[in-house]
């Protein structure tokens, strides 16, 4: 019989720590390198310490929690995903991935099962970026993708940085920020979509992630009386936004079905009802898993843009504020977590990932792949974010059989 984690533990864990930073409508708020972060860490290694774990913190606060392997020499292998949360988040978006690794150390405690290599367990420093705007920052400074004084530099809405919150929490660790060799890794996650509920299947066997780019578009115009002013004579941020917009949602229709645009975070100054703006500001997210489409995409955006900008008389620039490439995880770690779905008998598929994760930044230096489980309505980032406890165990179960046989394994 497969080895299997226990569901009612899990669920206990996933419960207890979503009381920590509770939001009215049954979500949680633990923004990254905040007090409630802080408090949900110090519950993890709790739980941690009980189950005979030592842990350490690196210079951009990712923490690692070690369960020591027969021989210490080999690369461990690695588990996680992040505790942070956005400020109306849901209670298992990252942290259901962190508890199923520690329900997985817990498991192998039962079984009284000394792996070879030691395993570890990773919670990322700021995955969400919704206080600190760069997504996945623990994970990219720890490939080397983003410079530690860079991420060390940025500032939330209060004018605090990141470098402050870290030593006022005492996360700046005196672990190098740095890739470290590991035997293979693995995320566990909720899918974050609708593809796993809708073809009512247990789990997903991740081969990739979707790239994805993030852009702030200002521009600039005249401002105007919206009354005396004709239209064709405006110099209209609005209206350029407007032809801009619904040219990049028609490119992803054109790539699809992964082709994927987004706009938001939309602000015009003056902040009048009766002004034309001067100057207008969004940002735009688009995706797809091959670079090439990605490529492509962008190329149609920007032409779009200047487009926009000729037809209207204003001025554009755009801004590339993250760059995130598609990935293709590694062969051996998705021929694990399938042969261990496979061992469980859960109904699954091979799929790509529409949402980043850490497990991108990761990968880029050790083999990598990813589990999924379906969600309610395929809703996240979102109070209303839910799975239930089978589908909990379906998934950590999973990551334990790929966890156990990359474990045993010489490197």
């Amino acid at each position: 019989m497969p080895a299997r984690i226990d569901g009612n533990r899990l669920w206990s864990h996933l419960m207890a720590m979503a009381e920590v930073g509770p939001t009215a409508n049954g979500g949680s708020n633990r923004q990254a390198i905040s007090d409630e972060d802080a408090a949900g860490r110090s519950l993890l290694l709790e739980w941690a310490t009980a189950a005979g774990c030592t842990a350490q913190t690196d210079e951009i606060g990712n923490l690692f929690i070690r369960r020591a392997g027969r021989d210490e020499s080999l690369p461990p292998v690695l588990m996680g995903s992040h505790l942070d949360t956005q400020p109306t988040g849901g209670r298992f978006d990252g942290v259901y991935g962190v508890l199923g690794g520690l329900e997985v150390i817990e498991s192998l405690n039962d079984m009284d099962h000394q792996t070879e290599a030691p395993v570890e367990l990773a919670v990322w420093t700021n995955e969400e970026g919704s206080r600190f705007q760069y997504s996945m920052m623990g994970s990219a400074v720890w490939a080397n993708w983003l410079e530690l004084d860079a991420a060390l530099a940025l500032v939330d809405k209060d004018g605090l940085t990141v470098a402050e919150e870290l030593d006022r929490l005492g996360w700046a660790g005196e672990r190098p920020a740095s890739p470290h060799p590991y035997t293979a890794a693995f995320e566990l996650h909720i899918e974050q979509g609708p593809i796993l509920e809708a073809d009512q299947l247990d789990v997903g066997v991740v081969t990739g992630v979707q790239g994805f780019r993030w852009y702030t578009i200002r521009i600039t115009g005249d401002p105007a009386h919206a009354g005396p002013t004709p239209m064709e004579v405006r110099h209209d941020p609005a209206a350029a936004i407007s032809r801009i917009v619904g040219d990049v949602y028609a490119t992803a229709a054109d790539f699809g079905p992964w082709g994927r645009s987004t706009f938001a975070q939309f602000h015009s100054e003056p902040v009048s009802p009766n002004t034309v703006p001067g100057l207008l500001t969004c940002s735009l997210d688009i995706r797809h898993p091959i670079l090439a489409d990605l490529d492509a995409m962008e190329a149609l955006m920007r032409a779009s843009v200047a487009a926009a900008a000729e037809a209207f008389g204003v001025g554009v620039e755009i801004a590339v504020d993250n760059d995130s490439p598609p990935v293709a995880f590694d062969p051996n770690c998705i021929g694990w977590v399938q042969e261990s779905v496979d061992d469980l008998g859960l109904t699954n598929q091979q799929m790509v990932s529409g949402a980043g994760h850490d497990a991108c930044y990761v990968a880029l230096h050790c083999p990598t792949s990813m589990i999924f489980v379906p969600c309610d309505g395929g809703i996240s980032h979102n109070e209303a974010e839910s799975i239930t406890s089978e589908q909990a165990e379906h998934g950590a179960s999973v990551l334990l059989g790929a966890v156990m046989r990359a474990a045993q394994l010489q490197p």
